[in-house]
């Protein structure tokens, strides 16, 4: 996927969005790779460029903050978002199982696993009596299992094709 940080008139436009953040917060460098992925969704090329001169850092201070923060993403985000309960409770019914058994289905099928990325571990989704819990774009799934993740992910797609 090409960047959409590349032309002068891209540039300033980000320039806008993280000026008033500089102005207002000391030490916005989070804050602004946060409005940064808030707005495209991950961090593109060029953007921690544009933050470094805008918060008056080294480029490298940024990409310190950026590799740190497990949160902040050099990709676009998968179309489609699967993330499974890794805390403890889930874990104890079986979450370390359906995470490997995830992998495997999205190993074996390249198309769910293009259309779901990587499995991107959560701490916690607060439905701990119903474990192991996974988030399927936001839906929150109990008791989940490969086939529920799967018709999950069907049903998002689905959704998606209708809003088009």
């Amino acid at each position: 996927m090409e960047s959409p940080i590349k032309t002068t008139e891209q540039i300033e436009t980000l320039k806008g969005l993280l000026t008033p953040i500089v102005k207002r917060e000391p030490g916005p460098v989070l804050l602004c790779l946060q409005a940064v992925q808030t707005q495209y969704g991950y961090i593109p090329d060029g953007a921690v460029a544009v933050i470094a001169e805008v918060c008056n850092v080294t480029r490298a201070d940024v990409h310190g903050v950026f590799s740190y923060y497990s949160d902040l993403k050099k990709t676009p985000p998968p179309v489609i978002s699967v993330r499974l309960c890794a805390a403890e409770a889930c874990q104890a019914v079986g979450g370390r199982a359906l995470a490997a058994a995830w992998g495997e289905v999205c190993a074996a099928d390249p198309d769910l696993a293009a259309a779901t990325g990587t499995n991107e571990p959560v701490f916690c989704l607060g439905n701990c009596a119903l474990g192991p819990a996974a988030l399927v774009n936001e839906q929150l799934i109990g008791n989940a299992n490969v086939e529920t993740l799967k018709s999950a992910v069907t049903a998002a797609q689905n959704a998606a094709e209708t809003a088009l």
